[in-house]
């Protein structure tokens, strides 16, 4: 039989992912509060629901993909208190990008009304939720976790159990911290080699064959026109937004300072993205990083 999947949040990351869904054979009823969005989900083949109330209703799964915090523990126990309205024979997968405190209550006051809930936050990017191949950094019961691979394996290509709940948000925030850190670094070389006279798709080359290689510039190119399809070469537009990076950072940051952890260069990549989201860059895909070394007199 075929199964259903109530998917809430239909943004940059969660349409491509819900559509995958749709492709691999499941029923998706999804809500997003966001009117447009809904309509561009019809449209995927994804059915629209009027409130996250009705997209659960025989739902064998319940995925969500949410900006923040807040707006998991909002959606599902303080203010729409959606786990009262889920059945107990439905898993949640919270794949949202957020504290692991909030992870944790999350799937603690599921298991407190007899419902399954994993942590389950992405690397990979828009390009990666449309091609199916996502990361996922599982946290939670290893069982429940196992049980989630049909749901997860259309949308990504690799699936990491970190271990109890709370795990999967550490691990995301220290790949993003460090995507973050590398991602400045191959600006700020990139545009040094600029100021010098070189053309940026040659230095590009030979860094890629040299010991400077890294996932920014193999596959991100941060400089306009050195690749096409990326979203320096679309004015930064589309992609992961420098307020989402932020948002991370700042998370990254927390858990170091409640491990006692020395991350200097992630406190700098903080404040970095923050000096670009204040000068109106926070729409931006998180490459345009390089616009703040361009600025520089």
């Amino acid at each position: 039989m075929t199964k259903t999947v109530a998917f809430l949040g239909l943004g940059h990351m969660g349409l491509p992912m819900a559509t995958n869904l749709v492709q691999a054979g499941f029923e998706v009823k999804g809500f997003d509060p966001v009117t447009e969005i809904l309509d561009t989900a019809v449209e995927s083949g994804i059915k629209k629901c009027s409130s996250p109330q009705e997209s659960v209703e025989e739902a064998d799964f319940v995925v969500s993909m949410l900006p923040n915090s807040a707006a998991v523990e909002c959606l599902y126990i303080d203010a729409d208190k959606l786990l009262d309205s889920i059945s107990r024979d439905c898993l949640i997968i919270d794949c949202s990008t957020i504290s692991s405190n909030s992870s944790k209550r999350l799937i603690r006051e599921a298991r407190i009304k007899g419902l399954q809930a994993i942590e389950a936050p992405v690397s990979g990017g828009v390009a990666g939720a449309s091609k199916g191949t996502l990361s996922f950094m599982c946290g939670g019961e290893a069982g429940d976790v196992d049980r989630a691979r049909e749901v997860l394996e259309p949308m990504g290509s690799n699936i990491f159990y970190a271990g109890a709940a709370g795990s999967g948000q550490t691990a995301k925030i220290c790949n993003n911290m460090l995507l973050a850190i590398h991602m400045i670094g191959t600006a700020e070389a990139l545009q040094m080699g600029v100021d010098n006279g070189l053309d940026p798709n040659v230095l590009s080359d030979i860094m890629l064959k040299s010991s400077g290689a890294n996932w920014s510039l193999q596959n991100y190119n941060p400089y306009p026109g050195v690749m096409p399809e990326v979203p320096a070469s679309k004015n930064y537009s589309g992609g992961f937004m420098v307020k989402l990076m932020c948002k991370d950072l700042g998370l990254a940051q927390e858990a170091a300072t409640q491990s006692k952890s020395y991350t200097p260069l992630g406190s700098m990549a903080r404040n970095l993205y923050g000096i670009l989201n204040l000068r109106g860059g926070s729409d931006l895909d998180f490459s345009s990083i390089q616009k703040l070394f361009q600025e520089v007199d």
